[in-house]
C-alpha cells in the first residue's frame, strides 16, 4: 500500500503561466506533475485580449476543457507583443484559477496570481537567425520589425521599450 507521501509525489501538477520571450507573451499551461490530469479547466479573474485585441484569450475553448493533460506536457499558444498589449491597456493583473482531477476523480484547484506589468520596462533586441525573430516578424500588430531588402537581408533591427505610463 502506498504511503500518503508516495501519493502526493504522483500526481498531477497544472500550472498557468505567462512567458516572455523577446517581447512576445505566451500563455503556457503545463502539468509539471509526474501522473497525468483529467478535465483541466482555468478561468481568470478579468477578460483579456490578444492577437492585436483581435482574440479574446481568457474565453477560449482550450480553457475551458482539457480533457486529459499528460505529465510534462506543455500547451503554449501567443499573446501578443508585449507592445501591443500595453498600449492597448489590458489587464496586467490577471488570476488563474486552475481546477484538474486526477485518475482517481480527486479534484484539485490552484490560484495562481500573475502581474505582467513586470515587463513593462524590459527592453529586448531581436536580432536576425536568433530563435524567435521569424516567428516574431510575421505576427500581426507586431510593431518590432526588421526591414526587409528584396535578397531578405535585414536592412535594421530596434528594441521595443513599452512605456511605463
Amino acid at each position: 500500500m502506498a504511503t500518503e507521501m508516495e501519493e502526493d509525489s504522483c500526481r498531477p501538477e497544472v500550472i498557468v503561466d505567462f512567458a516572455f520571450h523577446c517581447g512576445v507573451f505566451h500563455i503556457v499551461v503545463e502539468n509539471i506533475g509526474t501522473a497525468p490530469a483529467y478535465r483541466v479547466s482555468v478561468k481568470f479573474s478579468r477578460k483579456f485580449h490578444g492577437l492585436g485585441g483581435r482574440q479574446e484569450m481568457s474565453g477560449l475553448r482550450l480553457f475551458r476543457r482539457i480533457e486529459f493533460l499528460a505529465p510534462h506536457k506543455k500547451i503554449e499558444i501567443l499573446l501578443d507583443t508585449s507592445g501591443a498589449y500595453f498600449q492597448r491597456r489590458e489587464p496586467t493583473r490577471l488570476i488563474a484559477m486552475i481546477s484538474f482531477r486526477d485518475v482517481r476523480r480527486r479534484s484539485y484547484e490552484r490560484r495562481i496570481v500573475h502581474d505582467l506589468s513586470i515587463y513593462k520596462d524590459v527592453s529586448y533586441l531581436l536580432k536576425p537567425g536568433k530563435p524567435g525573430w521569424d516567428e516574431f516578424a510575421g505576427c500581426s500588430g507586431t510593431s518590432v520589425v526588421g526591414g526587409r531588402t528584396r535578397t531578405g537581408e535585414v536592412k535594421y533591427v530596434r528594441t521595443e521599450r513599452a512605456s511605463l505610463h
